[in-house]
């Protein structure tokens, strides 16, 4: 049940801040990544910030958890601000736009946990179907190497082009080999995309910037990613060396609880998915 695990966590966690706070009772700080204040997390406005406030609305005081949620609407300064300790964590990225934000910007992060999948779609204003894209027709597709790379992917896997062997999950347009219908990409920052889609034949959009549009990847996209085996599951990540912080422990069960579970499936109706 719920209560008692809950209960558990709530003990464990008022232990460890009071002696945290006994130890620095002489000059107590009360920033971000600290334990003894409340735990910031920055988060895309949906699904992220929805499913955190969420659990800030219905599970955390129960569960002895202070929980703040700060709203970004790009894919930079959430990694930064949790770097730099403005926040003590961030939910709105997946594993591989991590590593490859790593790898170019030096930080220090690290993924506690997964906890849901948004499946990447292609949509259109102009037709319904794969064979009505027309030869020569402009697709838009994120711009920044992971999610770039997981748009020609989907193309791939629905027999649009063709990736060269080996290209991964980091193809690039070098690594198509071949476009039969002549294709034309259109990279654009992710966030762009739904307001560009009317200026373009079709587009393939994140599922959260999808959501945010009125858009409903499980019945508007086109064509979807497959749910199974997907490597592309958000992550709660904080910086290296505070995943063992009792609020983060504490956020992680509660986001992979069955009340979030629930909440996420009767929210977005497959837009979303709970990944176990």
């Amino acid at each position: 049940m719920r209560t008692f695990r809950f209960a558990a966590l709530s003990a464990a966690t008022a232990g460890i801040l009071l002696a945290a706070t006994a130890c620095g009772a002489d000059g107590g700080d009360d920033a971000a990544g600290l334990p003894d204040g409340p735990l910031v997390v920055a988060a895309s406005p949906v699904p992220h910030a929805a499913i955190l406030n969420f659990v800030k609305d219905n599970l955390a005081e129960e569960a002895g958890l202070e929980l703040e949620v700060r709203e970004f609407s790009d894919y930079v300064l959430p990694n930064t601000a949790t770097e730099d300790g403005s926040v003590g964590a961030n939910y709105f990225q997946h594993q591989p736009y991590l590593d490859d934000f790593q790898a170019e910007h030096g930080t220090h992060l690290v993924a506690v946990e997964p906890v849901h999948l948004e499946p990447l779609g292609l949509y259109s204003e102009k037709i319904d179907s794969l064979d009505a894209l027309a030869d020569g027709a402009t697709v838009g597709i994120p711009n920044d190497a992971t999610n770039g790379g997981r748009a020609l992917n989907l193309l791939a896997d629905n027999g649009l082009i063709t990736l060269k062997d080996g290209a991964g999950i980091t193809a690039t347009e070098a690594d198509i080999a071949e476009n039969p219908k002549n294709l034309v990409f259109e990279p654009l920052e992710a966030a762009q995309i739904p307001r560009s889609l009317p200026d373009l034949d079709a587009a393939v959009i994140n599922g959260n910037y999808a959501i945010e549009a009125d858009l409903s990847p499980a019945e508007d996209a086109i064509v979807i990613e497959e749910a199974e085996g997907n490597p592309y599951a958000n992550l709660l990540v904080v910086k290296e060396g505070n995943e063992d912080d009792p609020r983060v422990q504490t956020l992680a069960e509660l986001l992979k609880s069955d009340e979030v579970k629930q909440f996420i499936e009767e929210t977005y109706q497959g837009s979303v998915v709970a990944v176990d």
